[in-house]
């Protein structure tokens, strides 16, 4: 067992982390702050698994080690077999431990847990193409029910012979966007259309996207690093005008989160005669400043997503073959091929969803060189 050493440094690694989690999440100043406790809770769950999983791995290491000690300095023969049986044991348990801990190493990408936007559009082959489309919405909906997710519609377009020739749903649930996002890509699907005459098959094909829905970001201002300045705010003449220093100037240094690059944003405020409200003023604009800013950037993420995701719908990139006259569907990213056609457009594509996380896995454990 030559890498027993590398997970046990790996393993070994995060226990200060977690010992310090494990005070962090019952400190009052960390409860308060709802947005750290709950995502510190959620890195305790994931550190307690590990440790539970460390304490095994040391246990077993320890079994093996003992029973090779009995074995080599034991004549009962009563003990010796114990021994043997105990060894038998552990060693067969432990490189399938082994496993679960790399898997539990690999950092799971933080867009998993999140809700996610569906959207379906039909592509290549017309009216075909649009019933396609519907019957892809129809698994998906089925899908989302048996897990127990919501799906609400936001934007349907209609085909002209039924089905969609787009529709746009958003999924809200437990690991949504975890789970969906490995359906992104082109559906090709081979049939006899309802609208033809000779009962010749056509090819045609949909396209699919899932993309992680946004959480509503705090904008975070340090109000400490905000400059104010006073001003005489010009105003309708009378007694007001010149003794007092109604407008307000705000000057702040902002980070741009996506560039690292400093810039001062500048606000002025003299709507008011009241100075404690153009403050207040100033300080919601540049918070919708910064809002705006960094909302883009967000934006920009979803669209180079689509670029990278979807294609326009012709047969270049596809994932997946629907063949009806066969009753198949294979998944051509994992050469997975299934004879249960009918339950699989019913919803049933978890079986195949299973096998795509495993081989995804597989590559995420090579990359991270474990």
């Amino acid at each position: 067992m030559a890498d027993n050493s590398t997970i046990l440094e790996k393993l070994d690694g995060l226990v200060a982390r977690f010992e310090e989690i494990s005070t962090l999440i019952t400190d009052p100043a960390v409860i308060v702050d709802q947005k750290r406790y709950v995502k510190l809770t959620k890195e305790y769950k994931e550190l307690d698994d590990l440790m539970k999983a460390r304490k095994e791995y040391i246990q077993l290491l320890g079994n093996i080690e003992e029973a090779k000690n009995i074995l080599a300095n034991e004549s009962d023969a009563e003990m010796r077999e114990m021994a043997k049986e105990e060894m038998d044991n552990s060693q067969e348990r432990l490189p399938v431990l082994e496993e679960e801990i790399k898997l539990m190493l690999v950092p799971a990408d933080p867009q998993d847990s999140k809700n996610a936007i569906l959207e379906i559009r039909g592509g290549a082959g017309g009216d075909e193409a649009a019933i396609f489309a519907g019957d892809l919405f129809r698994m998906y909906a089925k899908f989302c029910e048996t897990k127990g997710w919501k799906m609400e519609v936001s934007n349907a377009n209609e085909g002209t012979a039924g089905g969609f020739k787009e529709i746009v749903c958003s999924v809200t649930g437990d690991n949504v966007y975890g789970i969906l996002k490995y359906e992104s890509g082109v559906h090709r699907v081979q049939r006899v259309p309802a609208t033809e005459t000779q009962g010749r098959v056509h090819t045609s094909a949909a396209s699919v996207a899932v993309l992680p829905e946004a959480e509503e970001f705090d904008v975070v201002i340090n109000e400490g690093e905000i400059k104010w300045d006073t001003f005489r705010s010009g105003g309708a003449g009378g007694q007001n005008v010149n003794k007092v220093e109604s407008g307000v100037r705000l000057r702040y240094i902002w980070k741009n989160p996506n560039t690292g690059i400093a810039e001062e944003i500048l606000i002025e405020c003299t709507e008011t005669r009241d100075q404690p409200k153009n403050k207040e003023r100033a300080l919601a604009r540049l918070r919708t400043f910064i809002y705006d800013k960094e909302h883009q950037k967000y934006i920009d993420d979803i669209a180079s997503k689509r670029k990278t995701m979807v294609s326009t719908g012709d047969r270049s990139a596809k994932i997946r073959t629907y063949n009806y006259p066969q009753g198949r569907i294979t998944d051509h990213r994992i050469n997975y091929t299934i004879y249960n056609l009918a339950a699989f457009m019913d919803g049933d594509i978890q079986d195949c969803i299973d096998h795509l996380i495993v081989a995804e896995n597989a590559e995420r454990l090579k990359e991270s060189e474990l």
